[in-house]
Protein backbone atom coordinates (compact mmCIF):
# COMPACT_ATOMS: atom_id res chain seq x y z
CA UNK A 1 0.00 0.00 0.00
CA UNK A 2 2.59 1.82 0.56
CA UNK A 3 4.43 1.22 -2.44
CA UNK A 4 1.22 2.06 -4.56
CA UNK A 5 1.29 5.55 -2.34
CA UNK A 6 4.24 6.61 -3.46
CA UNK A 7 4.07 5.55 -7.17
CA UNK A 8 0.86 7.66 -6.99
CA UNK A 9 2.42 10.63 -5.49
CA UNK A 10 5.25 10.63 -8.01
CA UNK A 11 2.92 10.34 -10.81
CA UNK A 12 0.88 13.49 -9.48
CA UNK A 13 4.21 15.27 -9.32
CA UNK A 14 5.12 14.04 -12.84
CA UNK A 15 1.76 15.39 -13.95
CA UNK A 16 2.11 18.85 -12.38
CA UNK A 17 5.64 19.31 -13.53
CA UNK A 18 4.27 18.52 -17.13
CA UNK A 19 0.81 20.83 -17.06
CA UNK A 20 2.91 24.21 -15.62
CA UNK A 21 4.12 25.42 -18.77
CA UNK A 22 1.37 23.61 -20.74
CA UNK A 23 -0.90 25.64 -18.14
CA UNK A 24 0.79 28.72 -18.90
CA UNK A 25 0.77 28.35 -22.45
CA UNK A 26 -3.37 27.83 -22.84
CA UNK A 27 -3.25 31.05 -20.24
CA UNK A 28 -1.08 32.79 -23.03
CA UNK A 29 -3.64 32.13 -25.85
CA UNK A 30 -6.79 33.47 -23.90
CA UNK A 31 -4.46 36.68 -23.30
CA UNK A 32 -3.69 36.65 -26.41
CA UNK A 33 -7.61 36.46 -27.70
CA UNK A 34 -8.64 39.29 -25.41
CA UNK A 35 -5.94 41.42 -26.78
CA UNK A 36 -3.45 41.52 -24.77
CA UNK A 37 -0.20 40.61 -26.94
CA UNK A 38 2.32 41.82 -24.30
CA UNK A 39 0.99 39.72 -21.43
CA UNK A 40 0.61 36.41 -23.71
CA UNK A 41 4.09 36.88 -24.99
CA UNK A 42 5.45 37.12 -21.63
CA UNK A 43 3.75 33.75 -20.37
CA UNK A 44 4.40 32.19 -23.53
CA UNK A 45 8.22 32.69 -22.94
CA UNK A 46 7.90 31.83 -18.88
CA UNK A 47 6.17 28.41 -20.43
CA UNK A 48 9.45 27.76 -22.52
CA UNK A 49 11.67 29.07 -19.79
CA UNK A 50 10.42 26.01 -17.82
CA UNK A 51 10.45 23.13 -20.82
CA UNK A 52 11.85 24.48 -24.07
CA UNK A 53 10.16 21.84 -26.11
CA UNK A 54 6.80 21.92 -25.01
CA UNK A 55 4.28 22.56 -27.74
CA UNK A 56 1.60 24.00 -26.86
CA UNK A 57 4.24 27.07 -25.13
CA UNK A 58 6.19 26.98 -29.10
CA UNK A 59 3.03 27.67 -30.74
CA UNK A 60 1.98 30.30 -27.97
CA UNK A 61 5.20 32.03 -28.43
CA UNK A 62 4.91 31.94 -31.94
CA UNK A 63 1.02 33.21 -32.08
CA UNK A 64 1.94 36.49 -29.51
CA UNK A 65 4.78 36.96 -31.71
CA UNK A 66 3.33 37.24 -35.05
CA UNK A 67 0.45 39.80 -33.49
CA UNK A 68 3.40 41.57 -32.10
CA UNK A 69 5.20 41.61 -34.79
CA UNK A 70 2.28 42.85 -37.37
CA UNK A 71 1.30 45.71 -34.53
CA UNK A 72 4.81 47.23 -34.71
CA UNK A 73 5.22 46.90 -38.50
CA UNK A 74 1.52 48.55 -38.44
CA UNK A 75 2.78 51.72 -36.20
CA UNK A 76 6.21 52.11 -38.16
CA UNK A 77 4.66 52.54 -41.44
CA UNK A 78 2.14 54.76 -39.92
CA UNK A 79 4.11 56.69 -38.32
CA UNK A 80 6.96 57.08 -41.35
CA UNK A 81 5.10 60.07 -43.35
CA UNK A 82 4.67 61.77 -40.50
CA UNK A 83 8.16 61.68 -38.41
CA UNK A 84 10.97 59.47 -39.98
CA UNK A 85 13.63 59.67 -37.07
CA UNK A 86 10.74 58.08 -34.53
CA UNK A 87 9.72 55.69 -37.05
CA UNK A 88 13.40 55.17 -37.57
CA UNK A 89 13.66 54.61 -33.97
CA UNK A 90 10.88 52.15 -33.78
CA UNK A 91 12.47 49.92 -36.46
CA UNK A 92 15.66 49.81 -34.19
CA UNK A 93 13.37 48.77 -31.25
CA UNK A 94 11.55 45.69 -33.66
CA UNK A 95 14.67 44.71 -34.39
CA UNK A 96 16.05 44.45 -30.75
CA UNK A 97 13.12 42.41 -30.03
CA UNK A 98 13.29 39.89 -32.71
CA UNK A 99 17.02 39.60 -31.81
CA UNK A 100 15.71 38.88 -27.98
CA UNK A 101 12.71 36.83 -29.11
CA UNK A 102 15.24 34.69 -31.61
CA UNK A 103 15.72 32.36 -28.20
CA UNK A 104 12.12 31.49 -28.54
CA UNK A 105 10.89 31.83 -31.70
CA UNK A 106 11.79 32.69 -34.84
CA UNK A 107 9.77 36.13 -35.76
CA UNK A 108 8.24 36.09 -39.13
CA UNK A 109 8.00 39.21 -41.13
CA UNK A 110 7.17 39.77 -45.11
CA UNK A 111 9.60 39.71 -47.11
CA UNK A 112 9.21 43.64 -48.36
CA UNK A 113 10.24 44.32 -44.88
CA UNK A 114 13.33 44.31 -45.34
CA UNK A 115 13.42 47.29 -47.84
CA UNK A 116 11.05 49.53 -45.69
CA UNK A 117 13.90 49.05 -43.08
CA UNK A 118 16.97 49.45 -44.55
CA UNK A 119 15.08 53.09 -45.80
CA UNK A 120 14.19 54.20 -42.47
CA UNK A 121 17.72 53.33 -40.75
CA UNK A 122 19.29 55.34 -43.46
CA UNK A 123 16.74 58.00 -42.98
CA UNK A 124 17.83 58.51 -39.83
CA UNK A 125 21.30 57.83 -40.12
CA UNK A 126 21.12 60.78 -42.62
CA UNK A 127 19.34 62.80 -40.22
CA UNK A 128 21.89 62.92 -38.13
CA UNK A 129 24.81 62.89 -40.48
CA UNK A 130 23.14 66.47 -41.74
CA UNK A 131 22.73 67.10 -37.73
CA UNK A 132 26.75 66.69 -37.49
CA UNK A 133 28.02 69.10 -40.19
CA UNK A 134 25.96 71.61 -38.79
CA UNK A 135 27.16 71.29 -35.42
CA UNK A 136 30.82 70.52 -36.58
CA UNK A 137 30.63 73.89 -38.77
CA UNK A 138 29.01 75.91 -36.05
CA UNK A 139 32.22 75.02 -33.61
CA UNK A 140 30.18 72.47 -31.87
CA UNK A 141 32.56 68.97 -31.46
CA UNK A 142 31.08 67.52 -29.06
CA UNK A 143 27.50 67.60 -30.63
CA UNK A 144 29.03 66.83 -33.60
CA UNK A 145 30.37 63.97 -32.26
CA UNK A 146 27.11 62.46 -30.67
CA UNK A 147 25.33 63.06 -33.83
CA UNK A 148 28.03 61.21 -35.81
CA UNK A 149 28.28 58.50 -33.69
CA UNK A 150 24.43 57.86 -33.95
CA UNK A 151 24.68 57.11 -37.52
CA UNK A 152 26.21 53.99 -36.47
CA UNK A 153 23.73 52.86 -34.61
CA UNK A 154 21.27 53.05 -37.10
CA UNK A 155 23.79 51.98 -40.48
CA UNK A 156 27.24 50.26 -39.51
CA UNK A 157 29.58 51.99 -41.35
CA UNK A 158 27.71 54.68 -42.54
CA UNK A 159 29.24 56.78 -45.33
CA UNK A 160 32.54 58.60 -43.16
CA UNK A 161 30.66 58.74 -39.97
CA UNK A 162 33.08 56.62 -37.72
CA UNK A 163 35.84 58.59 -39.24
CA UNK A 164 34.67 61.93 -38.64
CA UNK A 165 33.39 61.07 -34.69
CA UNK A 166 36.85 60.00 -33.97
CA UNK A 167 38.08 63.71 -35.45
CA UNK A 168 35.27 65.59 -33.71
CA UNK A 169 35.99 63.31 -30.20
CA UNK A 170 39.69 64.80 -30.73
CA UNK A 171 38.68 68.71 -31.35
CA UNK A 172 35.64 67.89 -27.78
CA UNK A 173 38.35 66.68 -25.68
CA UNK A 174 38.94 68.98 -22.67
CA UNK A 175 42.36 68.68 -21.32
CA UNK A 176 42.00 70.16 -17.63
CA UNK A 177 45.27 71.03 -15.49
CA UNK A 178 45.08 71.50 -11.95
CA UNK A 179 47.65 74.49 -10.91
CA UNK A 180 49.04 74.71 -7.40
CA UNK A 181 46.88 76.22 -5.15
CA UNK A 182 48.38 80.13 -3.56
CA UNK A 183 48.10 79.29 0.30
CA UNK A 184 49.92 82.46 2.00
CA UNK A 185 53.14 81.25 3.60
CA UNK A 186 53.36 77.90 2.98
CA UNK A 187 53.68 77.20 -0.74
CA UNK A 188 54.00 73.00 -0.25
CA UNK A 189 50.54 73.27 1.26
CA UNK A 190 48.74 74.36 -1.42
CA UNK A 191 50.37 72.25 -3.85
CA UNK A 192 49.92 69.37 -1.41
CA UNK A 193 46.10 69.69 -1.25
CA UNK A 194 45.68 70.40 -5.83
CA UNK A 195 48.07 67.13 -5.62
CA UNK A 196 45.37 65.37 -3.59
CA UNK A 197 42.74 67.20 -6.03
CA UNK A 198 44.47 66.91 -9.50
CA UNK A 199 44.39 62.75 -8.17
CA UNK A 200 40.71 62.42 -7.07
CA UNK A 201 39.59 64.25 -10.12
CA UNK A 202 41.72 61.87 -12.44
CA UNK A 203 40.38 58.90 -10.88
CA UNK A 204 37.21 59.59 -10.81
CA UNK A 205 36.12 61.73 -14.47
CA UNK A 206 36.61 58.90 -16.20
CA UNK A 207 33.49 57.57 -18.98
CA UNK A 208 31.06 56.77 -18.62
CA UNK A 209 30.48 60.16 -16.03
CA UNK A 210 32.83 62.53 -17.78
CA UNK A 211 33.18 61.71 -22.07
CA UNK A 212 34.87 64.78 -22.80
CA UNK A 213 36.98 65.57 -19.62
CA UNK A 214 40.85 64.47 -19.51
CA UNK A 215 42.65 65.74 -16.29
CA UNK A 216 46.68 66.45 -16.41
CA UNK A 217 49.36 65.17 -15.04
CA UNK A 218 51.05 66.87 -12.48
CA UNK A 219 54.07 66.88 -14.47
CA UNK A 220 52.12 68.84 -17.58
CA UNK A 221 52.10 72.04 -15.45
CA UNK A 222 54.76 71.68 -12.80
CA UNK A 223 57.91 71.38 -14.87
CA UNK A 224 57.09 74.69 -16.86
CA UNK A 225 56.35 76.64 -13.72
CA UNK A 226 58.87 78.67 -11.73
CA UNK A 227 59.73 78.41 -8.00
CA UNK A 228 58.30 81.62 -7.54
CA UNK A 229 55.05 80.58 -9.73
CA UNK A 230 55.33 77.45 -7.80
CA UNK A 231 54.23 79.93 -4.43
CA UNK A 232 51.53 82.17 -6.02
CA UNK A 233 50.15 82.34 -9.42
CA UNK A 234 48.26 84.99 -10.74
CA UNK A 235 45.15 84.79 -13.26
CA UNK A 236 46.68 85.75 -16.17
CA UNK A 237 50.02 83.73 -15.60
CA UNK A 238 47.71 80.62 -14.49
CA UNK A 239 46.13 80.87 -18.53
CA UNK A 240 49.39 81.19 -20.19
CA UNK A 241 50.83 78.51 -18.52
CA UNK A 242 47.53 76.60 -18.86
CA UNK A 243 47.68 77.18 -22.73
CA UNK A 244 51.72 76.16 -22.73
CA UNK A 245 51.18 72.73 -20.92
CA UNK A 246 48.31 72.00 -23.66
CA UNK A 247 45.13 72.73 -21.28
CA UNK A 248 41.72 74.03 -22.39
CA UNK A 249 40.81 74.71 -19.20
CA UNK A 250 42.90 75.19 -16.09
CA UNK A 251 41.75 75.06 -12.07
CA UNK A 252 42.97 78.33 -10.41
CA UNK A 253 42.63 79.43 -6.60
CA UNK A 254 44.02 80.05 -3.33
CA UNK A 255 43.72 78.96 0.08
CA UNK A 256 42.94 81.70 3.23
CA UNK A 257 44.18 81.25 6.06
CA UNK A 258 43.42 78.24 8.69
CA UNK A 259 41.19 79.25 11.80
CA UNK A 260 41.81 76.83 15.03
CA UNK A 261 40.00 76.01 17.86
CA UNK A 262 40.92 74.06 20.74
CA UNK A 263 39.00 72.42 23.64
CA UNK A 264 39.72 70.23 26.50
CA UNK A 265 37.66 67.96 27.86
CA UNK A 266 37.17 65.88 30.78
CA UNK A 267 35.00 62.61 32.07
CA UNK A 268 35.84 61.95 35.51
CA UNK A 269 33.45 59.90 37.22
CA UNK A 270 33.17 55.92 38.82
CA UNK A 271 32.60 53.41 36.00
CA UNK A 272 31.01 50.21 37.08
CA UNK A 273 32.79 46.64 36.86
CA UNK A 274 30.90 43.44 36.66
CA UNK A 275 32.41 40.50 38.91
CA UNK A 276 30.48 37.47 39.01
CA UNK A 277 31.68 34.95 41.91
CA UNK A 278 30.63 31.18 42.53
CA UNK A 279 29.74 30.50 46.24
CA UNK A 280 30.11 27.52 48.35
CA UNK A 281 27.10 25.61 46.61
CA UNK A 282 28.13 26.79 42.73
CA UNK A 283 25.95 29.60 42.43
CA UNK A 284 26.88 32.83 40.59
CA UNK A 285 26.76 36.07 43.11
CA UNK A 286 26.86 39.08 40.91
CA UNK A 287 28.48 41.92 42.19
CA UNK A 288 29.26 45.71 41.06
CA UNK A 289 32.28 47.34 41.74
CA UNK A 290 32.48 50.96 40.96
CA UNK A 291 36.36 52.05 39.75
CA UNK A 292 37.70 55.42 38.95
CA UNK A 293 38.25 56.57 35.49
CA UNK A 294 39.40 59.89 33.65
CA UNK A 295 39.10 60.18 30.16
CA UNK A 296 40.67 63.45 28.20
CA UNK A 297 39.34 64.73 25.28
CA UNK A 298 40.61 67.25 22.95
CA UNK A 299 38.66 68.43 20.01
CA UNK A 300 39.89 70.84 17.35
CA UNK A 301 37.63 72.35 14.88
CA UNK A 302 38.96 73.71 11.77
CA UNK A 303 38.14 76.05 9.47
CA UNK A 304 40.11 77.06 6.41
CA UNK A 305 38.41 78.65 2.41
CA UNK A 306 39.07 78.21 -0.61
CA UNK A 307 38.47 79.63 -3.59
CA UNK A 308 38.86 78.11 -7.23
CA UNK A 309 38.26 79.05 -10.81
CA UNK A 310 37.65 76.88 -13.64
CA UNK A 311 39.14 79.09 -16.89
CA UNK A 312 39.12 78.68 -20.43
CA UNK A 313 42.52 79.15 -21.72
CA UNK A 314 41.49 80.29 -25.48
CA UNK A 315 40.22 83.37 -24.03
CA UNK A 316 40.14 83.70 -20.37
CA UNK A 317 36.69 83.32 -19.70
CA UNK A 318 35.22 81.78 -16.48
CA UNK A 319 33.27 78.35 -16.73
CA UNK A 320 33.02 78.09 -12.94
CA UNK A 321 33.87 79.52 -10.27
CA UNK A 322 33.46 78.87 -6.19
CA UNK A 323 34.60 80.48 -2.59
CA UNK A 324 33.37 79.27 0.39
CA UNK A 325 34.97 77.24 3.68
CA UNK A 326 36.20 73.79 4.52
CA UNK A 327 35.80 72.37 8.08
CA UNK A 328 37.15 69.53 9.55
CA UNK A 329 36.97 67.95 13.19
CA UNK A 330 39.56 65.97 14.93
CA UNK A 331 38.42 64.23 18.96
CA UNK A 332 41.31 62.46 19.94
CA UNK A 333 40.50 60.67 23.31
CA UNK A 334 43.10 59.21 26.04
CA UNK A 335 42.79 57.44 29.66
CA UNK A 336 45.17 55.88 31.40
CA UNK A 337 42.91 53.64 33.18
CA UNK A 338 44.08 50.07 32.87
CA UNK A 339 41.36 48.04 32.49
CA UNK A 340 41.37 44.33 34.05
CA UNK A 341 39.98 41.02 32.78
CA UNK A 342 36.78 40.83 30.45
CA UNK A 343 36.24 44.32 29.22
CA UNK A 344 32.35 43.36 28.53
CA UNK A 345 32.27 43.22 32.12
CA UNK A 346 32.44 47.18 32.09
CA UNK A 347 29.60 49.81 32.10
CA UNK A 348 29.52 53.24 32.64
CA UNK A 349 26.34 52.59 35.05
CA UNK A 350 25.61 49.27 36.99
CA UNK A 351 22.55 47.72 36.18
CA UNK A 352 21.42 48.54 39.75
CA UNK A 353 21.81 52.26 39.31
CA UNK A 354 20.02 51.89 35.74
CA UNK A 355 16.97 50.73 37.80
CA UNK A 356 17.39 52.44 40.88
CA UNK A 357 18.34 55.39 39.89
CA UNK A 358 17.93 56.30 36.35
CA UNK A 359 18.47 59.97 36.87
CA UNK A 360 22.21 59.01 37.39
CA UNK A 361 22.50 56.68 34.59
CA UNK A 362 21.08 59.19 32.20
CA UNK A 363 23.39 62.18 33.58
CA UNK A 364 26.79 59.75 33.11
CA UNK A 365 25.42 58.34 29.73
CA UNK A 366 24.71 62.71 28.74
CA UNK A 367 28.34 63.63 30.04
CA UNK A 368 30.10 60.56 28.30
CA UNK A 369 28.95 61.37 25.34
CA UNK A 370 29.27 65.28 25.60
CA UNK A 371 33.17 64.15 25.98
CA UNK A 372 33.62 60.89 24.00
CA UNK A 373 31.86 61.46 20.90
CA UNK A 374 27.65 60.57 20.40
CA UNK A 375 28.82 56.89 18.97
CA UNK A 376 32.24 56.29 21.21
CA UNK A 377 31.59 53.39 23.86
CA UNK A 378 33.31 52.56 27.15
CA UNK A 379 34.32 49.06 25.65
CA UNK A 380 36.03 51.41 22.70
CA UNK A 381 38.21 53.25 25.14
CA UNK A 382 38.96 50.43 26.97
CA UNK A 383 40.00 48.20 23.98
CA UNK A 384 41.85 51.41 22.38
CA UNK A 385 44.03 51.52 25.91
CA UNK A 386 44.55 47.72 26.34
CA UNK A 387 45.82 48.11 22.93
CA UNK A 388 47.85 51.00 23.23
CA UNK A 389 51.55 50.62 24.52
CA UNK A 390 52.73 53.80 26.50
CA UNK A 391 52.16 57.35 25.13
CA UNK A 392 51.07 57.92 21.94
CA UNK A 393 51.96 61.24 20.31
CA UNK A 394 50.48 62.27 17.03
CA UNK A 395 51.87 60.21 13.28
CA UNK A 396 50.59 62.12 10.17
CA UNK A 397 49.98 58.20 9.31
CA UNK A 398 47.04 58.66 11.22
CA UNK A 399 45.47 61.79 9.39
CA UNK A 400 43.41 59.62 6.56
CA UNK A 401 41.48 58.15 10.03
CA UNK A 402 40.25 61.97 10.22
CA UNK A 403 39.89 62.28 6.80
CA UNK A 404 37.27 59.40 6.51
CA UNK A 405 35.55 61.32 9.54
CA UNK A 406 36.41 58.71 12.57
CA UNK A 407 34.45 58.65 15.50
CA UNK A 408 37.54 59.17 17.97
CA UNK A 409 41.36 58.19 17.22
CA UNK A 410 42.86 57.06 20.61
CA UNK A 411 45.86 59.58 21.16
CA UNK A 412 47.71 61.90 23.41
CA UNK A 413 47.93 65.03 21.04
CA UNK A 414 45.98 65.99 18.40
CA UNK A 415 47.25 66.77 14.81
CA UNK A 416 48.75 70.44 13.81
CA UNK A 417 45.78 72.74 12.79
CA UNK A 418 47.31 72.53 8.89
CA UNK A 419 46.94 68.82 8.87
CA UNK A 420 43.47 69.38 10.17
CA UNK A 421 43.02 71.62 7.38
CA UNK A 422 44.52 69.25 4.65
CA UNK A 423 41.72 66.90 6.04
CA UNK A 424 39.09 69.19 5.38
CA UNK A 425 40.20 70.35 1.84
CA UNK A 426 40.94 66.46 1.35
CA UNK A 427 37.74 66.05 -0.18
CA UNK A 428 36.94 69.76 -1.30
CA UNK A 429 37.45 68.37 -5.13
CA UNK A 430 33.48 66.86 -5.00
CA UNK A 431 31.78 70.23 -5.69
CA UNK A 432 34.47 70.93 -8.99
CA UNK A 433 34.19 67.51 -9.79
CA UNK A 434 30.45 68.51 -10.09
CA UNK A 435 30.90 71.51 -12.12
CA UNK A 436 33.03 69.81 -14.47
CA UNK A 437 30.75 67.39 -14.86
CA UNK A 438 27.94 69.60 -15.88
CA UNK A 439 30.04 71.51 -18.64
CA UNK A 440 31.44 68.24 -19.44
CA UNK A 441 29.03 67.94 -22.17
CA UNK A 442 28.75 71.39 -23.27
CA UNK A 443 31.06 72.76 -26.03
CA UNK A 444 32.76 76.18 -25.61
CA UNK A 445 30.74 78.14 -28.11
CA UNK A 446 27.91 77.78 -25.90
CA UNK A 447 29.73 78.13 -22.78
CA UNK A 448 30.78 81.86 -24.00
CA UNK A 449 34.08 81.30 -25.01
CA UNK A 450 35.50 82.95 -27.71
CA UNK A 451 35.97 81.32 -31.22
CA UNK A 452 39.62 80.51 -32.38
CA UNK A 453 40.58 80.47 -35.59
CA UNK A 454 40.58 76.45 -36.01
Amino acid sequence: MTRQLSLALLLAILVCGCAGPTQLAEKSQRKLAGGDMWRAWQLATRALDREPMNPSARAAAANAAGVIADDWQRRVHALAPLDSMRAAEQVLEFAQFRANAATYTTVEVPLTWAADERALRMAGASSHYRDAVQARAAHRPKAAFDHFHECERFVTHYRDAAQNADRCYEQALSRIAVLPFSSGGDASFGREVSDRWRDALAKEMTPPQARFTRILGADAVTSRMSVAQLGRLSRDEAVRLGRKSGADRVVWGSLGNVRSETQLQFFRDRVARRIVQKDDAGHEIVQWVEVPIEVVARVRNVDVDVDYEVIATRDGTSLAHERGPRSSRARVVWTSFAPEGDLAAYALVSETVRSQNPGRAKDVETRWKAVCGESTSLQQVLAARRDTRGDVGYDRGTLGRFVTGAAFVFMQELPPAQDLALAALSNGWQPLERELTRIDGMDDVDLGVALGDD
